[in-house]
Protein backbone atom coordinates (compact mmCIF):
# COMPACT_ATOMS: atom_id res chain seq x y z
CA UNK A 1 0.00 0.00 0.00
CA UNK A 2 2.84 2.35 0.89
CA UNK A 3 4.58 1.65 -2.44
CA UNK A 4 1.34 2.34 -4.29
CA UNK A 5 0.82 5.57 -2.37
CA UNK A 6 4.42 6.62 -3.12
CA UNK A 7 3.91 5.90 -6.82
CA UNK A 8 0.77 8.04 -6.86
CA UNK A 9 2.62 10.93 -5.19
CA UNK A 10 5.42 10.61 -7.72
CA UNK A 11 2.96 10.68 -10.63
CA UNK A 12 1.18 13.68 -9.16
CA UNK A 13 4.49 15.49 -8.77
CA UNK A 14 5.41 14.76 -12.38
CA UNK A 15 2.01 15.97 -13.56
CA UNK A 16 2.40 19.16 -11.53
CA UNK A 17 5.89 19.71 -12.94
CA UNK A 18 4.61 19.16 -16.47
CA UNK A 19 1.78 21.61 -15.93
CA UNK A 20 4.22 24.16 -14.51
CA UNK A 21 6.51 23.85 -17.54
CA UNK A 22 3.52 24.21 -19.82
CA UNK A 23 2.48 27.38 -18.00
CA UNK A 24 6.00 28.75 -18.28
CA UNK A 25 6.03 27.99 -22.00
CA UNK A 26 2.73 29.80 -22.49
CA UNK A 27 4.00 32.89 -20.68
CA UNK A 28 7.23 32.93 -22.64
CA UNK A 29 5.36 32.37 -25.90
CA UNK A 30 3.00 35.25 -25.10
CA UNK A 31 5.86 37.65 -24.47
CA UNK A 32 7.64 36.59 -27.67
CA UNK A 33 4.49 37.03 -29.75
CA UNK A 34 3.98 40.55 -28.37
CA UNK A 35 7.66 41.36 -28.78
CA UNK A 36 7.72 40.21 -32.40
CA UNK A 37 5.01 42.75 -33.18
CA UNK A 38 6.62 45.65 -31.31
CA UNK A 39 10.13 45.05 -32.64
CA UNK A 40 8.74 44.20 -36.12
CA UNK A 41 10.90 41.07 -36.32
CA UNK A 42 10.34 39.02 -39.53
CA UNK A 43 11.45 35.64 -38.16
CA UNK A 44 12.64 34.18 -34.87
CA UNK A 45 13.42 30.91 -33.11
CA UNK A 46 13.66 30.32 -29.34
CA UNK A 47 14.86 27.24 -27.49
CA UNK A 48 15.02 26.46 -23.76
CA UNK A 49 16.65 23.43 -22.15
CA UNK A 50 16.04 22.51 -18.51
CA UNK A 51 17.53 19.53 -16.67
CA UNK A 52 18.89 18.12 -19.92
CA UNK A 53 15.57 18.24 -21.78
CA UNK A 54 14.26 20.64 -24.42
CA UNK A 55 11.27 22.21 -22.63
CA UNK A 56 10.56 24.98 -25.12
CA UNK A 57 11.28 25.12 -28.83
CA UNK A 58 9.24 27.31 -31.11
CA UNK A 59 9.71 29.21 -34.35
CA UNK A 60 7.94 32.40 -35.33
CA UNK A 61 7.35 34.49 -38.42
CA UNK A 62 8.91 34.20 -41.85
CA UNK A 63 12.26 33.63 -43.50
CA UNK A 64 11.58 36.23 -46.18
CA UNK A 65 9.02 39.04 -46.29
CA UNK A 66 8.44 38.63 -50.03
CA UNK A 67 7.89 34.89 -50.19
CA UNK A 68 6.41 34.78 -46.66
CA UNK A 69 7.86 31.28 -46.27
CA UNK A 70 7.59 30.39 -42.56
CA UNK A 71 10.54 29.72 -40.29
CA UNK A 72 10.72 26.07 -39.20
CA UNK A 73 12.92 24.05 -36.86
CA UNK A 74 15.39 23.37 -39.68
CA UNK A 75 15.71 26.95 -40.93
CA UNK A 76 19.27 28.24 -40.82
CA UNK A 77 20.08 31.44 -38.94
CA UNK A 78 23.51 32.88 -38.20
CA UNK A 79 25.03 32.25 -34.76
CA UNK A 80 27.20 35.35 -34.96
CA UNK A 81 29.59 35.66 -32.05
CA UNK A 82 27.99 32.82 -30.13
CA UNK A 83 30.28 30.88 -32.51
CA UNK A 84 33.13 31.91 -30.21
CA UNK A 85 32.04 29.37 -27.60
CA UNK A 86 32.43 26.60 -30.19
CA UNK A 87 36.00 27.70 -30.87
CA UNK A 88 36.76 27.73 -27.14
CA UNK A 89 35.27 24.23 -26.83
CA UNK A 90 37.46 23.05 -29.71
CA UNK A 91 40.60 24.36 -28.02
CA UNK A 92 39.46 22.70 -24.79
CA UNK A 93 39.27 19.37 -26.60
CA UNK A 94 42.85 19.83 -27.77
CA UNK A 95 43.86 20.67 -24.19
CA UNK A 96 42.25 17.40 -23.08
CA UNK A 97 44.31 15.53 -25.66
CA UNK A 98 47.54 17.09 -24.37
CA UNK A 99 48.18 18.80 -27.70
CA UNK A 100 47.73 22.25 -26.24
CA UNK A 101 48.00 24.15 -22.98
CA UNK A 102 46.03 27.28 -22.16
CA UNK A 103 49.20 29.10 -21.08
CA UNK A 104 51.38 28.15 -24.03
CA UNK A 105 52.62 30.95 -26.23
CA UNK A 106 50.77 31.48 -29.50
CA UNK A 107 54.01 31.92 -31.49
CA UNK A 108 55.12 28.42 -30.47
CA UNK A 109 52.31 27.05 -32.63
CA UNK A 110 51.90 29.90 -35.15
CA UNK A 111 55.38 31.26 -35.96
CA UNK A 112 53.86 33.79 -38.38
CA UNK A 113 51.75 35.38 -35.63
CA UNK A 114 52.90 38.98 -35.36
CA UNK A 115 51.53 42.14 -33.75
CA UNK A 116 52.80 45.72 -33.83
CA UNK A 117 54.09 45.33 -30.27
CA UNK A 118 56.94 42.82 -30.06
CA UNK A 119 56.37 42.17 -26.36
CA UNK A 120 52.68 41.33 -26.82
CA UNK A 121 53.58 39.12 -29.78
CA UNK A 122 56.12 37.17 -27.77
CA UNK A 123 54.03 36.77 -24.62
CA UNK A 124 50.53 36.22 -26.05
CA UNK A 125 49.13 32.96 -24.64
CA UNK A 126 46.49 30.62 -26.06
CA UNK A 127 43.96 31.78 -23.47
CA UNK A 128 44.59 35.42 -24.44
CA UNK A 129 43.08 34.78 -27.86
CA UNK A 130 39.69 34.20 -26.23
CA UNK A 131 39.48 36.91 -23.56
CA UNK A 132 39.56 40.26 -25.45
CA UNK A 133 42.31 41.67 -23.25
CA UNK A 134 45.41 41.13 -25.38
CA UNK A 135 45.95 44.88 -25.69
CA UNK A 136 44.63 45.37 -29.23
CA UNK A 137 41.74 47.59 -30.28
CA UNK A 138 38.82 46.64 -32.49
CA UNK A 139 39.81 46.26 -36.16
CA UNK A 140 36.67 44.88 -37.78
CA UNK A 141 37.19 47.02 -40.89
CA UNK A 142 39.80 44.43 -41.89
CA UNK A 143 37.01 42.08 -42.92
CA UNK A 144 34.13 44.49 -43.47
CA UNK A 145 35.81 46.19 -46.46
CA UNK A 146 37.82 43.26 -47.78
CA UNK A 147 37.58 39.56 -48.57
CA UNK A 148 41.26 38.76 -48.10
CA UNK A 149 42.20 35.28 -46.90
CA UNK A 150 42.53 34.50 -43.22
CA UNK A 151 46.32 34.46 -43.44
CA UNK A 152 46.41 37.81 -45.28
CA UNK A 153 43.96 39.31 -42.80
CA UNK A 154 46.18 38.25 -39.92
CA UNK A 155 49.27 39.56 -41.71
CA UNK A 156 47.68 42.99 -42.04
CA UNK A 157 46.58 42.91 -38.42
CA UNK A 158 50.23 43.41 -37.40
CA UNK A 159 49.81 47.06 -38.41
CA UNK A 160 47.06 47.67 -35.86
CA UNK A 161 48.35 49.78 -32.99
CA UNK A 162 48.07 48.52 -29.40
CA UNK A 163 45.24 50.19 -27.50
CA UNK A 164 46.29 49.38 -23.93
CA UNK A 165 48.89 47.26 -22.05
CA UNK A 166 48.84 43.49 -22.38
CA UNK A 167 46.00 42.09 -20.20
CA UNK A 168 45.40 45.63 -18.98
CA UNK A 169 41.91 46.26 -20.37
CA UNK A 170 39.03 44.88 -22.36
CA UNK A 171 38.21 45.63 -26.01
CA UNK A 172 36.02 43.22 -27.95
CA UNK A 173 38.24 41.71 -30.61
CA UNK A 174 37.09 39.40 -33.44
CA UNK A 175 40.47 38.98 -35.13
CA UNK A 176 41.95 37.07 -32.20
CA UNK A 177 39.28 34.41 -32.63
CA UNK A 178 40.35 34.08 -36.26
CA UNK A 179 43.84 33.45 -34.88
CA UNK A 180 42.32 30.82 -32.57
CA UNK A 181 40.81 29.15 -35.64
CA UNK A 182 44.25 29.01 -37.25
CA UNK A 183 45.65 27.59 -34.01
CA UNK A 184 43.09 24.76 -34.10
CA UNK A 185 44.32 23.80 -37.57
CA UNK A 186 48.00 24.07 -36.63
CA UNK A 187 47.56 21.74 -33.64
CA UNK A 188 44.94 19.30 -34.95
CA UNK A 189 45.83 19.19 -38.63
CA UNK A 190 42.24 20.10 -39.58
CA UNK A 191 40.82 23.48 -40.57
CA UNK A 192 38.75 24.84 -37.69
CA UNK A 193 35.49 24.39 -39.63
CA UNK A 194 36.19 20.69 -40.19
CA UNK A 195 37.24 20.27 -36.58
CA UNK A 196 33.99 21.66 -35.16
CA UNK A 197 32.01 19.62 -37.66
CA UNK A 198 33.75 16.34 -36.81
CA UNK A 199 34.19 16.85 -33.07
CA UNK A 200 31.03 18.79 -32.14
CA UNK A 201 28.32 18.86 -34.80
CA UNK A 202 28.42 15.20 -35.82
CA UNK A 203 28.58 13.75 -32.25
CA UNK A 204 25.72 16.03 -31.19
CA UNK A 205 23.63 15.21 -34.25
CA UNK A 206 23.62 18.82 -35.47
CA UNK A 207 23.02 17.71 -39.04
CA UNK A 208 21.99 21.06 -40.54
CA UNK A 209 24.61 23.28 -38.89
CA UNK A 210 27.14 24.86 -41.26
CA UNK A 211 30.58 25.95 -40.06
CA UNK A 212 31.17 27.91 -43.27
CA UNK A 213 28.41 30.49 -43.57
CA UNK A 214 28.55 30.55 -47.36
CA UNK A 215 27.44 26.89 -47.40
CA UNK A 216 23.89 27.85 -46.45
CA UNK A 217 23.26 28.71 -50.09
CA UNK A 218 24.05 25.10 -51.02
CA UNK A 219 21.84 23.42 -48.43
CA UNK A 220 18.86 25.82 -48.57
CA UNK A 221 16.16 26.77 -46.04
CA UNK A 222 17.82 29.89 -44.64
CA UNK A 223 16.59 33.31 -43.57
CA UNK A 224 16.96 36.66 -45.31
CA UNK A 225 18.64 39.34 -43.16
CA UNK A 226 16.71 42.56 -42.44
CA UNK A 227 17.24 45.92 -40.79
CA UNK A 228 14.75 48.52 -39.64
CA UNK A 229 16.14 51.68 -41.21
CA UNK A 230 15.01 55.01 -39.65
CA UNK A 231 14.56 56.50 -43.12
CA UNK A 232 13.44 53.59 -45.28
CA UNK A 233 11.72 51.29 -42.79
CA UNK A 234 12.13 47.52 -42.98
CA UNK A 235 14.64 46.63 -45.71
CA UNK A 236 16.45 43.47 -46.71
CA UNK A 237 20.21 43.88 -46.34
CA UNK A 238 22.91 42.12 -48.27
CA UNK A 239 24.43 38.97 -46.82
CA UNK A 240 27.78 39.85 -45.27
CA UNK A 241 29.33 36.49 -44.54
CA UNK A 242 33.10 36.71 -44.06
CA UNK A 243 34.40 33.18 -43.63
CA UNK A 244 38.00 34.39 -43.46
CA UNK A 245 37.20 35.26 -39.84
CA UNK A 246 34.62 32.49 -39.55
CA UNK A 247 35.88 31.31 -36.16
CA UNK A 248 34.83 34.68 -34.74
CA UNK A 249 31.19 34.42 -35.74
CA UNK A 250 30.04 32.80 -38.96
CA UNK A 251 28.54 29.43 -37.97
CA UNK A 252 24.89 28.99 -39.02
CA UNK A 253 22.48 26.68 -37.21
CA UNK A 254 18.83 25.85 -36.59
CA UNK A 255 16.41 25.65 -33.71
CA UNK A 256 16.48 21.84 -33.75
CA UNK A 257 20.27 21.64 -33.80
CA UNK A 258 20.74 24.32 -31.15
CA UNK A 259 18.49 22.35 -28.80
CA UNK A 260 21.03 19.53 -28.96
CA UNK A 261 23.89 21.96 -28.41
CA UNK A 262 22.22 23.42 -25.31
CA UNK A 263 21.67 19.93 -23.91
CA UNK A 264 25.37 19.27 -24.38
CA UNK A 265 26.21 22.48 -22.48
CA UNK A 266 23.75 21.85 -19.64
CA UNK A 267 25.05 18.28 -19.35
CA UNK A 268 28.59 19.53 -18.78
CA UNK A 269 30.13 18.46 -22.09
CA UNK A 270 28.52 15.02 -22.18
CA UNK A 271 26.33 13.70 -25.00
CA UNK A 272 24.72 10.25 -25.02
CA UNK A 273 26.91 9.20 -22.07
CA UNK A 274 29.98 10.14 -24.10
CA UNK A 275 32.24 12.71 -22.46
CA UNK A 276 33.44 15.06 -25.22
CA UNK A 277 35.24 17.31 -22.74
CA UNK A 278 36.59 16.36 -19.34
CA UNK A 279 34.66 18.01 -16.48
CA UNK A 280 37.61 20.09 -15.25
CA UNK A 281 38.36 21.34 -18.75
CA UNK A 282 34.71 22.09 -19.39
CA UNK A 283 34.49 24.07 -16.15
CA UNK A 284 37.52 26.11 -17.19
CA UNK A 285 35.54 27.51 -20.14
CA UNK A 286 33.15 29.20 -17.74
CA UNK A 287 35.58 30.47 -15.11
CA UNK A 288 35.86 34.28 -15.01
CA UNK A 289 39.06 35.37 -16.74
CA UNK A 290 38.73 39.13 -17.15
CA UNK A 291 37.03 41.65 -14.89
CA UNK A 292 34.96 44.24 -16.76
CA UNK A 293 33.79 47.66 -15.69
CA UNK A 294 30.80 48.12 -13.42
CA UNK A 295 28.65 49.22 -16.37
CA UNK A 296 29.48 46.03 -18.28
CA UNK A 297 29.43 45.54 -22.04
CA UNK A 298 25.67 45.54 -22.65
CA UNK A 299 23.12 48.32 -22.05
CA UNK A 300 20.85 45.76 -20.33
CA UNK A 301 23.25 45.87 -17.37
CA UNK A 302 21.35 49.02 -16.35
CA UNK A 303 18.31 46.79 -15.80
CA UNK A 304 19.85 43.60 -14.42
CA UNK A 305 22.11 45.59 -12.06
CA UNK A 306 24.75 42.91 -11.47
CA UNK A 307 27.34 43.18 -8.72
CA UNK A 308 30.07 42.08 -11.09
CA UNK A 309 30.76 41.63 -14.82
CA UNK A 310 33.40 39.26 -16.16
CA UNK A 311 34.36 37.41 -19.33
CA UNK A 312 35.24 33.73 -19.49
CA UNK A 313 36.41 31.78 -22.53
CA UNK A 314 33.84 32.86 -25.10
CA UNK A 315 31.21 33.95 -22.55
CA UNK A 316 30.16 37.19 -20.89
CA UNK A 317 29.25 36.66 -17.24
CA UNK A 318 27.40 38.43 -14.46
CA UNK A 319 25.49 37.59 -11.32
CA UNK A 320 21.72 37.36 -11.58
CA UNK A 321 19.54 36.64 -8.55
CA UNK A 322 22.58 35.33 -6.72
CA UNK A 323 23.63 32.93 -9.48
CA UNK A 324 26.16 33.19 -12.31
CA UNK A 325 24.68 33.77 -15.75
CA UNK A 326 26.94 33.00 -18.73
CA UNK A 327 25.72 34.56 -21.96
CA UNK A 328 26.78 35.95 -25.31
CA UNK A 329 25.14 37.75 -28.20
CA UNK A 330 25.79 37.34 -31.91
CA UNK A 331 25.23 40.16 -34.41
CA UNK A 332 26.01 40.12 -38.11
CA UNK A 333 24.45 42.32 -40.81
CA UNK A 334 20.71 41.84 -40.33
CA UNK A 335 20.99 38.65 -38.27
CA UNK A 336 21.31 38.19 -34.53
CA UNK A 337 21.35 35.62 -31.74
CA UNK A 338 21.84 35.22 -28.00
CA UNK A 339 22.84 32.28 -25.83
CA UNK A 340 22.45 32.08 -22.06
CA UNK A 341 23.33 29.39 -19.51
CA UNK A 342 22.76 29.15 -15.77
CA UNK A 343 24.74 26.06 -14.87
CA UNK A 344 23.67 25.66 -11.25
CA UNK A 345 20.03 25.78 -12.38
CA UNK A 346 20.63 23.26 -15.18
CA UNK A 347 19.04 25.49 -17.79
CA UNK A 348 20.00 27.23 -21.01
CA UNK A 349 18.27 29.38 -23.60
CA UNK A 350 19.02 30.41 -27.16
CA UNK A 351 17.39 32.88 -29.56
CA UNK A 352 17.81 33.52 -33.29
CA UNK A 353 16.31 36.40 -35.30
CA UNK A 354 16.66 37.78 -38.82
CA UNK A 355 16.50 41.44 -37.83
CA UNK A 356 19.59 43.51 -37.15
CA UNK A 357 20.10 43.90 -33.40
CA UNK A 358 16.62 42.71 -32.46
CA UNK A 359 17.12 43.26 -28.75
CA UNK A 360 14.01 41.28 -27.90
CA UNK A 361 16.65 38.54 -27.68
CA UNK A 362 17.76 39.89 -24.28
CA UNK A 363 14.18 39.95 -23.02
CA UNK A 364 13.60 36.35 -24.12
CA UNK A 365 16.78 35.17 -22.41
CA UNK A 366 15.98 36.90 -19.13
CA UNK A 367 12.31 35.87 -19.20
CA UNK A 368 13.27 32.25 -19.84
CA UNK A 369 15.73 32.34 -16.93
CA UNK A 370 13.10 33.87 -14.66
CA UNK A 371 10.46 31.30 -15.59
CA UNK A 372 12.40 28.07 -15.93
CA UNK A 373 15.15 28.68 -13.36
CA UNK A 374 13.29 30.67 -10.71
CA UNK A 375 9.57 30.13 -11.36
CA UNK A 376 9.28 33.93 -11.44
CA UNK A 377 6.94 35.93 -13.69
CA UNK A 378 7.18 39.31 -11.98
CA UNK A 379 9.06 41.37 -14.57
CA UNK A 380 7.92 42.42 -18.03
CA UNK A 381 11.31 42.13 -19.66
CA UNK A 382 9.97 42.94 -23.10
CA UNK A 383 8.56 46.30 -21.98
CA UNK A 384 11.66 47.20 -19.96
CA UNK A 385 14.15 46.36 -22.69
CA UNK A 386 12.01 47.85 -25.45
CA UNK A 387 11.89 51.16 -23.57
CA UNK A 388 15.62 50.98 -22.79
CA UNK A 389 16.60 50.60 -26.43
CA UNK A 390 14.01 53.13 -27.58
CA UNK A 391 15.81 55.64 -25.40
CA UNK A 392 19.19 54.64 -26.82
CA UNK A 393 17.82 54.96 -30.36
CA UNK A 394 16.62 58.48 -29.56
CA UNK A 395 20.10 59.32 -28.27
CA UNK A 396 21.68 58.00 -31.47
CA UNK A 397 19.26 60.04 -33.59
CA UNK A 398 20.14 63.14 -31.58
CA UNK A 399 23.82 62.56 -32.33
CA UNK A 400 23.08 62.22 -36.06
CA UNK A 401 21.02 65.38 -35.99
CA UNK A 402 23.89 67.13 -34.23
CA UNK A 403 26.25 66.09 -37.02
CA UNK A 404 23.86 67.49 -39.62
CA UNK A 405 23.53 70.72 -37.65
CA UNK A 406 27.33 71.06 -37.50
CA UNK A 407 27.69 70.66 -41.27
CA UNK A 408 29.17 73.78 -42.82
CA UNK A 409 26.87 74.67 -45.68
CA UNK A 410 27.81 76.27 -49.02
CA UNK A 411 31.45 75.13 -48.95
CA UNK A 412 33.39 73.83 -51.93
CA UNK A 413 36.18 71.33 -52.30
CA UNK A 414 39.72 72.71 -52.36
CA UNK A 415 40.41 71.06 -55.71
CA UNK A 416 38.50 69.88 -58.79
CA UNK A 417 37.02 66.38 -58.27
CA UNK A 418 39.48 64.83 -60.73
CA UNK A 419 42.35 65.79 -58.42
CA UNK A 420 40.99 63.48 -55.70
CA UNK A 421 41.00 60.43 -57.96
CA UNK A 422 43.72 57.81 -57.73
CA UNK A 423 44.88 54.88 -55.65
CA UNK A 424 45.38 55.07 -51.90
CA UNK A 425 47.10 52.50 -49.67
CA UNK A 426 46.81 51.45 -46.05
CA UNK A 427 49.17 48.82 -44.68
CA UNK A 428 46.33 47.42 -42.57
CA UNK A 429 43.14 48.02 -44.59
CA UNK A 430 44.47 47.53 -48.13
CA UNK A 431 43.73 49.63 -51.20
CA UNK A 432 41.15 52.30 -51.95
CA UNK A 433 40.52 53.47 -55.51
CA UNK A 434 38.80 56.82 -56.02
CA UNK A 435 37.25 57.68 -59.37
CA UNK A 436 34.74 60.09 -60.88
CA UNK A 437 31.50 58.45 -62.00
CA UNK A 438 28.69 60.56 -63.49
CA UNK A 439 30.14 63.75 -62.10
CA UNK A 440 30.60 62.46 -58.52
CA UNK A 441 33.35 60.66 -56.62
CA UNK A 442 33.20 56.95 -55.92
CA UNK A 443 35.48 54.94 -53.64
CA UNK A 444 36.23 51.24 -54.06
CA UNK A 445 37.87 49.28 -51.25
CA UNK A 446 39.96 46.28 -52.27
CA UNK A 447 37.74 45.58 -55.30
CA UNK A 448 35.32 44.23 -52.70
CA UNK A 449 32.88 47.01 -51.87
CA UNK A 450 32.32 50.43 -53.44
CA UNK A 451 30.48 53.50 -52.18
CA UNK A 452 29.29 56.56 -54.13
CA UNK A 453 30.45 59.72 -52.33
CA UNK A 454 28.45 62.85 -51.58
CA UNK A 455 30.23 66.10 -50.79
CA UNK A 456 29.66 67.04 -47.14
CA UNK A 457 31.78 70.12 -46.58
CA UNK A 458 35.28 71.32 -47.49
CA UNK A 459 37.29 68.18 -48.37
CA UNK A 460 35.07 65.75 -46.48
CA UNK A 461 32.68 63.41 -48.29
CA UNK A 462 30.08 60.96 -47.03
CA UNK A 463 29.56 57.49 -48.45
CA UNK A 464 26.24 56.11 -49.56
CA UNK A 465 24.70 53.68 -47.07
CA UNK A 466 26.55 50.41 -46.73
CA UNK A 467 24.13 47.76 -48.08
CA UNK A 468 24.83 45.48 -45.10
CA UNK A 469 25.02 47.99 -42.24
CA UNK A 470 22.80 50.77 -43.66
CA UNK A 471 25.20 53.39 -42.29
CA UNK A 472 27.16 56.19 -43.94
CA UNK A 473 30.85 56.86 -43.32
CA UNK A 474 33.03 59.92 -43.61
CA UNK A 475 35.87 60.11 -46.12
CA UNK A 476 38.16 63.07 -45.43
CA UNK A 477 40.87 63.95 -47.95
CA UNK A 478 44.09 65.52 -46.70
CA UNK A 479 46.25 67.93 -48.68
CA UNK A 480 50.02 68.36 -48.43
CA UNK A 481 51.90 71.65 -48.23
CA UNK A 482 51.94 71.80 -52.00
CA UNK A 483 48.15 71.76 -52.15
CA UNK A 484 47.91 68.26 -53.61
CA UNK A 485 45.97 65.32 -52.17
CA UNK A 486 48.31 63.35 -49.90
CA UNK A 487 45.86 60.82 -48.53
CA UNK A 488 42.47 60.16 -47.03
CA UNK A 489 41.07 59.30 -43.63
CA UNK A 490 38.51 56.51 -43.30
CA UNK A 491 37.20 55.67 -39.83
CA UNK A 492 40.39 57.00 -38.27
CA UNK A 493 42.67 54.96 -40.54
CA UNK A 494 45.02 56.71 -42.96
CA UNK A 495 45.31 55.78 -46.62
CA UNK A 496 48.34 57.32 -48.43
CA UNK A 497 48.02 58.49 -52.03
CA UNK A 498 50.05 56.53 -54.54
CA UNK A 499 52.62 58.71 -56.28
Amino acid sequence: MKKRYGLILCLLALMQLGAQKNTHSQKLDGMITKGMQDWKIPGLAAIVVKDGQVVFQKTYGVKNLETMAPVDENTLFNMGSTTKALVAISLAMLVDEGKLNWDEKVVDHLPYFKLADAYITADARVKDLLTHNLGMGNTDWLWIIDSASTRETLRRFQFAKPAYPLRGGFTYQNIMYAVAGELIEAVSGKPWNEFVRDRIFIPLGMTRTQALAMDIFKVGNYVTPYANDPEDGMVAVEYGFSDQIGAAGMVCSTAKDIGKYLQFLVNGGIVNNDTLIRPATFDELFKPQVLQSESGYYPTTALTKPNWNTYGLGWFQQDYKGHKLDFHTGSLFGLCAIAGIMHDKNMAVYVFANLDHAELRHAIMLKAVDLFAFDDNNRDWHAEIFNLYKGLQETNMAQLNKKVAERVNDTRTSLPLEDYTGIYHSAMLGTAKVSVVNGALKINFNDFIAYPLEHWHYDTFVTDKDPRILQKFDIRFELNNGGKVAGLDFMGEKFVAEE
